[in-house]
């Protein structure tokens, strides 16, 4: 047994002719999803009209959804660029922890999101007491220690062991499946706690989300205006689209037995890495009718 000092990416294209046009699409993708998000993050930074908890938590999501991308595709769209698929070892290690970092950190991100949300719309007389700015940043510094935190024990976890079989890992991207199947070392116990932290993180924070938007559906049903009951559905269905997309696919991937998976893996990784990331700024912030009046305030000034 020993340690690799580099690794081969398979990828996700089998057939060299496929390699171009899957560089095209994921580039257009990464663009679109920057242009998304930084640009969420400029405008909430400038506009004083957006300077609330919500939007708040909406620049931290769009932040943390740009780096979260970024951890991964340039490395991807040089890979299928160039025709080399290697990444040294130490490359893996930081994508790796870079990935589960802002991974973990949007997990959090959302319960708090829905969370306010659930303030907003269930308390609105109490909202600026329950969540003055005070409040919120240790939120969001909260959402990135455990972000951290947790980062470090799976990364820990997965190079805990030694890399004796191979150094070619069947996927796009480092990530903890592939590389514990290449671990030559004892790994069941590093498994059994990865398997815990991921049921901790995902359990916890999406029944947080469960529940604010339980708590929003019952006062929805509540209101008297049938256009205010539509709007709200509305905002409440696009949302929940979305997290069921990235909670689903990461429960697939990291809760489910590997066979189930009849090596679906990376099509799977390819929703909650590069789709999910590209559809949260039109669907938290395009369709948002104060992002929209922002944007059309400032887009005049040039």
């Amino acid at each position: 047994n020993h340690t690799s000092h580099s690794f081969i990416l398979l990828g996700l294209a089998e057939s060299p002719g496929m390699q171009l046009p899957l560089f095209g699409v994921f580039l257009l993708m990464y663009v679109l999803t920057l242009m998304g998000n930084v640009g969420m993050v400029a405008l909430v930074g400038i506009d004083q009209g957006l300077h609330t908890p919500m939007y708040l938590f909406l620049r931290h999501f769009s932040l943390v959804d740009a780096c979260y991308s970024t951890t991964i595709v340039p490395n991807m769209l040089a890979s299928l660029a160039s025709g080399n698929r290697g990444i040294s070892f130490a490359g893996c290690v930081a994508q790796l922890y870079g990935f589960l970092l802002f991974g973990i950190t949007e997990c959090y991100l959302l319960a708090i999101m829905a969370y306010d949300r659930c303030a907003a719309i269930c308390r609105p007389l109490h909202y600026v007491v329950m969540l003055p700015k005070a409040v919120c940043v240790q939120l969001v510094s909260m959402a990135y220690v455990l972000g951290v935190l947790y980062s470090v024990i799976y990364t820990s976890c997965t190079f805990g062991g030694s890399f004796g079989k191979s150094n070619i890992i069947d996927h796009f991207f480092c990530d903890i499946s592939p590389l514990l199947k290449l671990s030559g070392s004892d790994k069941f116990i590093r498994e059994k706690v990865i398997f815990a932290c991921v049921g901790i993180n995902g359990i916890s924070t999406s029944g947080v989300i469960v529940v604010s938007y339980l708590y929003i559906l019952f006062t929805i049903l509540k209101m008297p205006s049938v256009q205010s009951r539509s709007r709200a559905f509305n905002t409440c269905a696009s949302h929940l689209l979305v997290v069921s997309l990235f909670y689903g696919t990461g429960f697939f991937t990291y809760l489910l037995p590997s066979p189930s998976h009849r090596r679906l893996d990376k099509v799977v990784s390819v929703f909650y890495t590069m789709v999910t990331p590209l559809l949260n700024p039109l669907i938290y912030s395009l369709r948002n009718r104060e992002v929209k009046e922002a944007w059309m305030r400032h887009a005049k000034r040039f």
